[in-house]
Order: C-alpha cells, then structure tokens, then sequence
C-alpha cells in the first residue's frame, strides 16, 4: 500500500491555519527536515507523526497511517505477489483502515479523501490478485474500504463516484455473505439520499439497508428511525410511526449487544440522534430537540465536534425555531 501520511497531514495543517514554519515551530522541529517529510521526500519518524497528532488534535490517527517496518514489508512482498496473501497483511491493511476512520472523526473529509482514494485503489487491486484462505477477509476489509471512501465523498457532495463506490462496497459485501458491511454501505447511500434533499431516497436506501440479512441489531434500528424521516417527509406520517415503532421494539436487543467493529459509532446515544431526525420530520419539534441534544452530549468528548456532526447541529436548530 502506498504511504500517504505527508499528503494528509500537509492538508489537515493547512486545513487548522498551519503555515510549514509555524508548524514546524510548534513542534519543534527544523522547517526543511519537516518540509521534506510533508513534501513527500523523506519518511516521517513515529516522533514527528506522535508530535502532528498532538498538534492536530487527531487522537493517534495520523501515526497509525504509518505502518511499521514488519507491516511495510510484509504489504509490499503481498502487493508484489498478490497470490501470496497471508494474514498479517490483511491486518495491516485493516489497521490503516482503522486510523483513516479516527481521522474522518477530527479533520474535514477533503483533507483525507486524496489519500483514502489511493489506498482503496490499492486494496482493491490487491484483492483481483488475491488467492488463499485470507481471501474473503480481505474482501470484507475492501467493502469496508471502498465504503468509507464512498463516506467521504458523499459528505464533500461528490454524488457520482460516491453512489459508485457505494454500489461496489455492497457487492463486495455480498461476495462474502457479510450483512453488517452491506447495511452499512446502504444507510451511506441513505445519508447521500438526504443531503441531495431527496425524501424517497432517504426512505429508500434506509429502509433497504434497514432489511438487510444480516444487519446488527443497532444498524437496523437507526436505519429504520431514519427511513421514517424520510416517510414522514413524504407525508406518509402512519408509515413512519409503524416504522418508529418497529425500530424502538429493537431498543433492547441493540443496546444488550456491542456495535459492530465496523460500524463502532452506533451507541444508544448515537441512535438518540437519529430518533431525533425522525421526531423532527413527523413534527414533534420539542422530541426532537430532546434527543438530539442527548445524542450529541453523549457522544464521547473527540467525537462531539466530528464534522459529520454538523446535520444533527443543524438539524437540532430547525427544531428550535419551529418550537
């Protein structure tokens, strides 16, 4: 996989107002060694990576887009020789994978989409060649991949490539029977759905990804909360609180089990958000604003101010003006 540490972090301090000698100043290192490192020119040590989080705020996750020296090669003897997949490198992959997520929870989507795009089309290359018993495992690290990027762009409104990789995330999902991955990606075409301001779409890829064999009791729960929005919007109000229902008989079960590894973010509190999207759509304005504050104060403290948040943010004020 290629080392995409300097672009992301050239953009992530550029994107926080860092010039490269006020950066390097701030952690303390010499202007040209770190323009050299941002440049692409020269490795950045785990030093400097550990010391731009700390600047950054970014918890950790850019350093851990560095894989080590044991995972670096181990990934290039696999990208060389694809056939030759083993299980290290899958969780390399997956480790790098883990740390883009944690950066899509601190920085804006376009600093990292450059760098996520081109490790996805490295992983996806990967899996044409892959042969072995770690294959299917590296299908689903691919879907889960391929459906981030898809994230990404989907939030910067980049509609097209994000509806296509979408579609890919869930037929790679399905190649390997994994519910969880192929829910996942369908509740993104239902996010994309509603920023495109589209209430069918909404009530359509939620509801689908809703269903979904396989889905986790709390990925079917959000889903269905915002598939009533969506019915809701559509002026099909019984629809949606038939739909409402179904979704609070799964509170229980969803709260007794721990989210999916790959979909970390659905927590009780979580879902306090989407039930506050449904509320707002049926109308019961001061629901809304009770659950999605909820939502958003139980959020942990690094994720409260993630830029996905911003809908919920905006979503909560429309509550209140319409009190």
């Amino acid at each position: 996989m290629r080392d995409e540490f300097a672009d992301v972090a050239r953009r992530a301090l550029h994107e926080q107002g860092y010039s490269m000698r006020a950066a390097a100043r701030a952690v303390n290192y010499d202007p040209a060694f770190l323009s050299r490192v941002l440049n692409g020119r020269q490795r950045p040590s785990l030093r400097l990576a550990r010391a731009l989080d700390g600047l950054l705020g970014t918890g950790g996750a850019l350093t851990g887009t560095l894989p080590g020296e044991d995972d670096r090669a181990r990934l290039s003897r696999s990208t060389a020789n694809p056939s030759r997949l083993d299980g290290g490198t899958v969780d390399a992959i997956a480790g790098v994978l883990a740390a883009y997520r944690r950066l899509d929870d601190t920085v804006r989507p376009r600093s990292v989409i450059p760098a996520a795009l081109a490790q996805t089309k490295e992983v996806v290359r990967l899996l044409k060649g892959a042969r072995g018993p770690h294959r299917d495992r590296l299908a689903e690290v691919t879907s889960e991949f391929v459906q981030f990027a898809g994230w990404l762009l989907a939030q910067e409104r980049q509609d097209r490539e994000a509806v296509r990789l979408l579609g890919q995330a869930v037929e790679l999902a399905d190649e390997t029977g994994n519910g969880t991955l192929a829910a996942q990606a369908l509740n993104f075409r239902g996010y994309l759905a509603r920023q495109q301001g589209s209430p069918q779409g909404v009530a359509r890829w939620y509801s689908a990804a809703a269903f979904t064999p396989g889905a986790h009791p709390a990925q079917r729960l959000g889903d269905m909360l915002q598939a009533a929005a969506g019915l809701a919007e559509l002026g099909g109000r019984d629809d949606a609180l038939r739909m409402m229902e179904h979704a609070e008989r799964l509170t229980d079960e969803a709260a007794a089990l721990p989210p999916p590894d790959t979909a970390y973010w659905l927590t009780p509190e979580f879902n306090r958000l989407n039930m506050g999207l449904a509320s707002l759509g049926l109308g019961r304005y001061a629901d809304a604003v009770d659950h999605i504050t909820a939502g958003l104060s139980g959020l942990p403290a690094d994720l409260r101010n993630a830029p996905w948040t911003g809908e919920h943010r905006d979503a909560l004020r429309r509550a209140k003006d319409s009190l």
